[in-house]
């Protein structure tokens, strides 16, 4: 199978490579060389998008690329950033995909569980009706809902869409649980404001298994939790990673110290969804970490 994947020397992208080895790779860089090097003899890079006419000759196209939306305030500019990073690159591959006289079989475009606001201890799947008040004042909807729509525009009768509504990524080496684990370790670590908000994790290996799951998988289309079957709270989740890391668990951090440092940034830590893949565990995926403490002593222990 021959792929174009952006975002690719992430973690999440960079993982996914590595278990698509036996097939043909283009990514899009800034360093070609680089990440060429990075990836592996199988994975060809370039530069600039404009390099392709068209997708003719591909199969899949899979777009994970993003300026990270947690790691500044968001002041317009940043928010500009978050906004443009994901719509500009999606809306050039969706024309690269109309140019192609045999476009690919397949288009996987990221989005996050962030698309449904804070809904507290709702369960949420993929048939959710997002409520009015969501769509018109949160950012964190507004940045994904036009992501969607954007990728959506690819679709045809020769080209499914397939979006990753993404929870919380759990890795050792990359993403939050990597950002969280140094307080941890040093006994600092707690939930953050009143811990009742839901937390919707998924292993790193899962979440590579579900994409290449949904690559093979015709009947496949639309949006895609890709969470854990399990979402915890907050605070069972900062008890659980400590009890994982035997260390003591008595430290808060008061939403309002989140709101100073962060600004309007500090909603993605203090509030949730809790959402379940229904579709992909309808569709037949098996999760191998359906649990955190089984996922976390899995991630920890090596």
């Amino acid at each position: 199978m021959k792929i174009f994947i952006t975002g690719g020397t992430g973690f999440i992208g960079s993982a996914l490579i590595s278990e698509l080895r036996d097939c043909r790779i283009t990514v899009l860089s800034r360093d070609p060389a680089r990440a060429s090097e990075q990836l592996g003899s199988h994975v060809q890079a370039i530069g600039d998008l404009d390099q392709l006419a068209s997708f003719d000759g591909y199969d899949a196209v899979i777009n994970l690329a993003g300026e990270p939306i947690i790691n500044k305030r968001w002041t317009p500019r940043q928010k500009a950033l978050i906004c443009e990073s994901r719509w500009q690159i999606t809306r050039q591959l969706v024309a690269k995909i109309q140019a192609s006289a045999q476009p690919p079989h397949t288009f996987i475009s990221g989005s996050a569980v962030g698309i449904y606001g804070d809904q507290h201890d709702t369960v949420i799947d993929e048939h959710f009706d997002i409520p009015a008040h969501v769509a018109a004042d949160d950012f964190a909807h507004h940045v994904c809902q036009q992501w969607e729509n954007i990728a959506r525009e690819a679709e045809s009768d020769a080209t499914r869409v397939c979006l990753l509504r993404t929870g919380i990524v759990l890795a050792k080496h990359g993403g939050a649980l990597a950002k969280m684990l140094p307080p941890y370790r040093l006994g600092l670590g707690g939930p953050i404001g009143d811990g009742k908000q839901y937390f919707p994790w998924i292993h790193l290996d899962d979440m590579v298994r579900a994409i290449t799951f949904l690559l093979h998988t015709q009947d496949a289309q639309g949006p895609f939790n890709m969470t854990a079957p399990d979402p915890i709270p907050n605070k069972v989740f900062s008890r659980t990673l400590a009890r994982t890391l035997h260390r003591p668990h008595f430290l808060f951090t008061p939403a309002f110290a989140l709101k100073l440092a962060l600004g309007e940034s500090a909603s993605l830590l203090l509030e949730g969804q809790r959402a379940i893949p229904m579709k992909l565990t309808t569709l037949g995926f098996e999760f191998h970490h359906r649990h955190l403490s089984q996922a976390l002593t899995d991630l920890l222990s090596h």
